[in-house]
């Protein structure tokens, strides 16, 4: 009886092994990279409001928020996650207002830059961030649109995550 129960209690920890524990750790490790993307960015050419919100990486993902200020109101927003899919590839997954969902994949991580691309994509089919110094962040997306070659730049820099006190 007490030999059933230690097997009994073996096979409980080894169900709760580090396995899991491990993989997680090293999806997380590969996401680490991206790290320095986390906080908040304020888009230079933009009102006050417009940019980007990076959470840190935590259960395997980095979620942003996205959105654009005009005339004291919020134009667009875009909600977005970095992740692994499936396939264990790095993937951006944007879902921007009045549009479908679209995964971009990671074609390049470097150190503090990062292009996610999807050719089938209609426009942009590549997402392009790169820190600029401490306090810089230079976001650009390119492609094609109707045939022709286009790419808007999208200047930021990183800001209080802290709400503006008020008196």
């Amino acid at each position: 009886m007490r030999s059933s129960i230690a097997a009994v209690g073996m096979l409980i920890l080894s169900s709760l092994s580090p396995l899991g524990v491990s993989s997680a750790l090293a999806e997380d490790a590969q996401l680490e990279r991206l790290a320095w993307l986390a906080g908040c960015w304020a888009a230079e050419q933009g009102e006050p409001g417009s940019g980007e919100h990076w959470l840190p990486l935590a259960g395997g993902t980095m979620l942003g928020i996205g959105r654009t200020v005009k005339s004291g109101r919020t134009v667009e927003h875009e909600f977005l996650q970095i992740r692994l899919n499936a396939e264990g590839q790095v993937v951006y997954v944007a879902l921007p207002s009045r549009q479908k969902e679209a995964t971009f994949v990671a074609t390049s991580i470097g150190d503090r830059a990062v292009t996610f691309e999807n050719p089938a994509h209609d426009f942009p089919q590549r997402i392009l961030y790169k820190a600029v110094g401490e306090t810089g962040l230079a976001s650009r997306i390119e492609g094609q649109r109707n045939g022709a070659p286009r790419a808007i730049d999208f200047p930021m820099k990183r800001v209080s995550c802290e709400p503006a006190k008020t008196p």
